[in-house]
This record gives C-alpha cells, sequence and structure tokens, in this order.
C-alpha cells in the first residue's frame, strides 16, 4: 500500500494522494510512540520512577564526564546500551524482556571496567562513577534474568496482568 502510494505521488500525481501519505506516516509514528508510551505505564510505578529518575539520567550523565579519564568509552557504554534498548523498544512497540538486551550487552563490560579497571578521576567524577556502577548492578540483576526469560520464549509486550 506505501509503495503504491508513493508511486502516485510522482510529479503529476495527485496531491491529495501526497498529503494522505505524510497524514499516514504521522499517523504510524504518533502510534508507535503511543503504543510505547502506554506500554511503559503499563509497568510497575516502582520501574517507572526507576526508569526516569534514576536509571535513565544516571547513564545519560556520562555526557557530562566526556574530558574525564576513560569518558568516552564510560559514556559510550552506558548510552549504548540505552540506544540497543531502544531499538528493541521500537521493534516490539513496547517493552518486553528483550530491552534488558541493551544493558546486558554495554552494562556488563561497563561494570567489570568500573570494579576492575576503574579510571582515575577526580573525587567528583570518582562520586559519579560509583553512582553509575550502582545503578548499572541494581539494573543488571533484573536484566539479566528478564534476558534469561525472554530466551526462554517470554516475548510478550508489557501490560498489566
Amino acid at each position: 500500500m506505501f509503495l503504491s502510494r508513493l508511486n502516485d505521488t510522482k510529479i503529476g500525481g495527485s496531491d491529495q494522494v501526497a498529503s494522505e501519505l505524510i497524514t499516514s506516516k504521522a499517523d504510524t509514528m504518533t502510534s508507535l510512540f503511543a503504543d510505547i508510551w502506554r506500554s511503559f505505564l503499563n509497568l510497575p510505578s516502582w520501574v517507572q520512577i526507576w526508569m526516569f529518575l534514576v536509571l535513565g539520567p544516571v547513564n545519560m550523565a556520562t555526557l557530562a564526564f566526556l574530558s574525564q579519564p576513560s569518558g568516552m568509552l564510560v559514556a559510550a557504554l552506558a548510552v549504548g546500551g540505552l540506544a540497543i534498548s531502544l531499538t528493541a523498544l521500537i521493534a516490539d512497540r513496547g517493552f518486553t524482556k528483550l530491552v534488558s538486551a541493551g544493558h546486558v550487552v554495554t552494562w556488563a563490560p561497563l561494570v567489570v571496567i568500573l570494579v576492575f579497571a576503574r579510571p582515575g578521576a577526580t573525587a567528583t567524577y570518582d562520586t559519579f562513577l560509583t553512582i553509575l556502577l550502582a545503578a548499572n548492578i541494581f539494573s543488571l540483576i533484573f536484566d539479566f534474568n528478564d534476558l534469561r526469560l525472554w530466551y526462554k520464549g517470554d516475548r510478550a509486550v508489557f501490560t498489566k496482568t
């Protein structure tokens, strides 16, 4: 349907068809974000708070420390986990246990680095790295189990039960 409508938008095609195509694409994006938002709202309240007030902000804050020792690596692993998880979130149009894969793939190595090869740091950066480490260890406790469940077949988009 999309390709046949796209062909109608060639020069000389109907302006109405082009307008409908643009509206259709906008509706699809709105629907995607609405589906993801609904799925987020169906997560337990404590998970919503954890993600919005702690996990997301702490991992994104790594971008403020890019000039610190290993700052680029720390940020790449921290933000990379969010980016990979976002891919699963979009593909599934909501929260599934596969979202945890992005965290496991990048945050597990980050935790190993922060525990065994912690970069030299100022007091502020060191305190931040400790907060980042604690947040990601806490998250990984759930993420490893969620990924295990996903591999065992739990592929459902999260909704209230």
